[in-house]
């Protein structure tokens, strides 16, 4: 897989694929990158020995600038793009290829060091999870400023992390989001000093990495779930949770836990450390 794609550098290791997107001037969101993208999606949906993806950039003044513009040129460059044909061909080939990104078995997440606008928010909008590099990252939907709206999932996506009254305020003001106000609203999960960001990511990606297989999936399908309902939510949590302690991972783990001293008030007192102990 490394070295296969035009746009991106992927390696893999320790059940974490690490994807750098590199791709001069701008890190564009055009036909290069979301082809890459989308390839790089196809080989991910059945590969069970990667757990976490991590996207960064090779960039650091850009995570991705934006959706190429010059598509409005030509539209039927765009809408032709052969992208997620599996998905549903209602929507355009750049929604495909976020959902298809947004859907996939292992966990996502972003380091944003720098912008990211319009397609290239929406992008980070469907991962799972985002952190930004507190001095130098921003994101911004500014279509409506040139008399559109965010096409590529932003209207969708929004409303679910920050609300909707801040994703209207984000659509319709049309200005770049700092890192600290992004955090505060919930469009990324923390604003941490740009020093940090690689630790702070990386040890995140190892430790979900580490989890008995099948745990992270069942613990998205549980919280996604529940944005349905809150009744929806617990029935489809109950059902994971009991397919997950029937296996040998949950009744092995638990006796580790026990013996290693949880519930006792010593290990209660380092109970994280236990755990990670036993894995």
């Amino acid at each position: 897989m490394p070295g296969a794609y035009s746009a991106l550098q992927v390696s893999i290791n320790g059940g974490v694929a690490q994807v750098v997107i590199d791709h001069p001037p701008l890190n564009l969101l055009d036909a290069t990158l979301m082809l890459d993208l989308d390839r790089f999606a196809a080989s991910m949906s059945g590969n069970d020995d990667v757990r976490v993806i991590v996207f960064d950039s090779a960039d650091p003044d850009f995570f991705i600038a934006h959706g190429d513009m010059t598509f409005a040129d030509d539209p039927t460059t765009f809408t032709g793009l052969p992208i997620a044909p599996e998905g549903d061909q209602s929507l355009n080939p750049m929604m495909r290829l976020h959902e298809r990104l947004g859907s996939l078995p292992q966990i996502t997440i972003a380091k944003v060091r720098g912008l990211a606008r319009g397609g290239g928010a929406e992008l980070l909008s469907a991962m799972d999870m985002r952190f930004a590099s507190l001095e130098h990252a921003g994101l911004a939907q500014p279509e409506a400023a040139g008399g559109i709206i965010p096409g590529a999932g932003g209207t969708a996506y929004l409303p679910g992390l920050v609300g909707r009254a801040r994703a209207l305020e984000i659509i319709l003001g049309t200005r770049l989001i700092d890192a600290a106000t992004a955090e505060r609203y919930g469009w990324v999960n923390r604003a941490v000093p740009n020093a940090e960001l690689d630790h702070v990511v990386d040890t995140l990606a190892a430790r979900i990495a580490a989890l008995q297989p099948g745990v992270a999936r069942a613990a998205v399908e549980a919280v996604d779930a529940a944005s349905d309902s809150i009744a929806h939510g617990l029935e489809r949590g109950n059902e994971l949770l009991g397919q997950l302690l029937g296996g040998p991972a949950a009744a092995r783990l638990t006796k580790a836990v026990l013996a290693a001293g949880a519930q006792t008030r010593d290990g209660e007192r380092h109970l994280e450390a236990i755990f990670d102990k036993v894995q």
